[in-house]
This record gives C-alpha cells, sequence and structure tokens, in this order.
C-alpha cells in the first residue's frame, strides 16, 4: 500500500526546504518539479488521479492537476508552488529551513504561498473519491511570480478544471472576489551622446526623459480623476514609477535612458486600451526634440478579476468566515481560471504584508481554522450539492 502522507507540519517543512524560486531574472530563476512531484506523491496517496502538464519553454517547469472523483462542477484548490527570489542578508534564519518562534512559522513560502498547499493536502484526508458526487481537484501552478507561466499553459490547453475555485493567496482567510490588474511597461528615450560643455554637442535623453516623466504624472492624475472604485482601500488606478536609469557620467550628454512603471487598473479598465494611450501620448511629448522613443510591455500583463458577489462560491466563504467579500490590490492567477469558467475566490492564510519579505512567516494559529474551512467547501461544493450550483442557485 502506498505510503499516506506525513503529518501537516512536516509537509510544510518539506515544502519550503525544495528551492523553487521563479523570477524574470535568468541567473535567478528556478524550476518548480521536484515541489510538484512532491504534492503529486502526496495526493496520489490519498487515491487522486495525477496529472502532470508541462510549461511550454520550460523543461523544468510544470503544473500539477490531481483529481479526487468524477462528474461535472466541482471544487477546485488552487495555489502556486513558486516563491520570490530572497535576499538572505534580511532573514535571521535559514529561508529554507522551517522554523518556529513566537506562534509564528518561518521560511520562504510560509505566507505566499506553500503552506497553503500543505494545509489543501492536509485537508483532503479524509475524503474518498466513493464519497464525492462532483470532483475535487488540486491545482498547483508555475511560474506565478514571473509572468503567469502555468496560468497561462492551462487556458492554452483549455484544460477544464472545474466550476468553483478557491486560490489560497495570503488574505488573512478572509474572502477576496475583486482586485485590480497589473501592466509593466519600459519606456526608452535614445538621444546623441556628446562633451557636456556644450548642449549642442550631443541631445540629451535625461531631458526627453524629464518630459515623459511629467506627462505620465499628469496621465495618472486624469485616470485617477475619472476612475474610482471605493471598493478598494485605494480606490484609484495607481502608477509607480519603479525604475529610471541613463547616461554614464556627469561630463557626458546623456544618450539613453530606460524607465519602468507599474499600472494597476481597476475592473473595467483594459489593458489594451491604456497601452494604445501611452502609445499615442508619448511621442507627442518629445515633438521635434530629435530624440527616439520605444516602449516595450514587460510581461504581456493581468487584467483585473471580478467574480459576482451572488456566486456560489463568493457566498459560501462569506458565510463560513463571517466575513464580506472584499477587494484587494494585488493580482492572482484568478482571471485565468476565470477564463477556464471558474467563479474564482481569493482566500488563505497567510498576510499579504508578509509576502515578497525577508522573515516571512504565517502564524501557528491560522493551520487548523485553514483546514477546517478547507474541509467545509469540499463537503458543500463536492457532496452536499454535487458542486454544480449557479450563479443565483
Amino acid at each position: 500500500m502506498t505510503q499516506q502522507p506525513p503529518r501537516l507540519m512536516q509537509m510544510i517543512e518539506e515544502l519550503i526546504a525544495i528551492p523553487s524560486v521563479s523570477s524574470v531574472n535568468p541567473a535567478l530563476d528556478q524550476g518548480n518539479r521536484a515541489v510538484v512531484e512532491r504534492l503529486a506523491e502526496w495526493l496520489e496517496a490519498l487515491g487522486f488521479a495525477i496529472e502532470i502538464q508541462a510549461v511550454p519553454g520550460a523543461d523544468d517547469k510544470a503544473n500539477l492537476i490531481a483529481t479526487l472523483g468524477r462528474g461535472e462542477g466541482g471544487l477546485v484548490l488552487a495555489g502556486h508552488t513558486d516563491t520570490v527570489p530572497f535576499d538572505d542578508t534580511g532573514w535571521s534564519s535559514d529561508p529554507f529551513v522551517l522554523s518556529q518562534r513566537d506562534g509564528r512559522l518561518y521560511g520562504l513560502g510560509t505566507s505566499d504561498m506553500k503552506s497553503f498547499l500543505a494545509l489543501v493536502v492536509e485537508a483532503v484526508r479524509e475524503f474518498r473519491a466513493s464519497d464525492l458526487k462532483a470532483p475535487l481537484v488540486v491545482l498547483a501552478t508555475a511560474d506565478e511570480e514571473s509572468g503567469m507561466g502555468g496560468a497561462k499553459a492551462l487556458v492554452e490547453a483549455e484544460r477544464r478544471l472545474g466550476r468553483h475555485a478557491v486560490i489560497g493567496e495570503p488574505t488573512n482567510l478572509q474572502p477576496v472576489h475583486v482586485h485590480k490588474g497589473v501592466m509593466m511597461e519600459a519606456i526608452r528615450v535614445r538621444g546623441r551622446s556628446g562633451h557636456s560643455s556644450d548642449p549642442a554637442f550631443g541631445n540629451s535623453a535625461l531631458e526627453g526623459m524629464h518630459r515623459v516623466l511629467s506627462d505620465l504624472l499628469a496621465w495618472r492624475q486624469q485616470l485617477q480623476s475619472r476612475n474610482v472604485d471605493k471598493r478598494f482601500d485605494v480606490p484609484v488606478p495607481t502608477m509607480n514609477l519603479g525604475y529610471i536609469h541613463g547616461g554614464d557620467n556627469p561630463n557626458r550628454i546623456c544618450a539613453h535612458c530606460e524607465l519602468h512603471i507599474d499600472i494597476r487598473p481597476l475592473p473595467g479598465m483594459s489593458l489594451v486600451d491604456l497601452r494604445g494611450v501611452l502609445a499615442q501620448r508619448l511621442p507627442r511629448v518629445l515633438g521635434e526634440t530629435g530624440l527616439e522613443l520605444s516602449m516595450e510591455s514587460l510581461f504581456p500583463g493581468l487584467p483585473a478579476m471580478e467574480t459576482p458577489r451572488e456566486a456560489a462560491i463568493v457566498r459560501a466563504a462569506e458565510a463560513l468566515t463571517g466575513s464580506e467579500a472584499r477587494a484587494v490590490p494585488f493580482g492572482t492567477e484568478g482571471p485565468y481560471l476565470r477564463d477556464l469558467g471558474m467563479d474564482v475566490v481569493v482566500m488563505g492564510p497567510g498576510d499579504i504584508a508578509q509576502a515578497h519579505q525577508p522573515d516571512e512567516f504565517l502564524a501557528v494559529d491560522r493551520l487548523e481554522p485553514t483546514v477546517d474551512l478547507l474541509k467545509r467547501l469540499v463537503r458543500q461544493f463536492c457532496i452536499e450539492s454535487g458542486g454544480v450550483a449557479n450563479h443565483g442557485a
């Protein structure tokens, strides 16, 4: 007989110990297959049918789709297996060694979000395929932190998974049904270098970028005056000027300057339309300066997500937690699962304030409530109702 999964704390410890950093920097990027294979081993021992889906273009990256039971509808419990890079000088303990102190579990991925996957395995131990009227799917994805490669692979394959989904991103166990989108753009201005003693010797890309910056800030003010959604703590779209570099020496006219910006649009705002406005505005700003402008999307972007409040999974999450579903400014894989026909709620035990931070931790007192909540959701959507409820059912 296949050996059963270990105890919860050991599962968390093992997942944290397996490096699975994903990054847009190839020097830092790692695969996630070892995490996927460990989860697959545990879930197969519990009777789940295992499918490992390769992520195109990345031999060392894959999604896990583990299914218990058959039929239509059902519940998907989803999380990503990768973490962000880390600065080991900021940690009080080894990021890959789970440590417990002061009622907290410390380690890279404790909050965001390997612990959730271990909690899912713990919650589904007691269920058998013969108990279910609708399938239960555990989904573990790759590359969420650096481009959503795993979620995109699901959509490209048109991989149908279920009707209702819970993504265990850190929300303090409060249900989230709306989040903003995100787009990251690079803006480059090229001029001509020359001796700084005479401006006529060159054409300053830095001065051109100053014009671009001024116009971007004016556009941001326009966007925020025209788009307001009071469900968010920050009720307007944001634009962050996150990176700028230009020139190489004080006595040389700057020939090249590059700016990276981050825009977080509200639901209803189109990424395509926003990029179109940028493409129209910025060339006009440089006018007859003779400077060259180019723009590049640093990743395709993530649209905002909104699940109707009357959706069965949202109402169930509200009833089980006693908390009203809310809106958050960060993005998730929710839009991709939505595109596969699922109603999505984001709800996990971690705290977003801990995500991407040194000494990332998860409070120990969140473990038992999370397991209990997940069990209740499985019973409701896979056993009691058959998991095929519509929005208003």
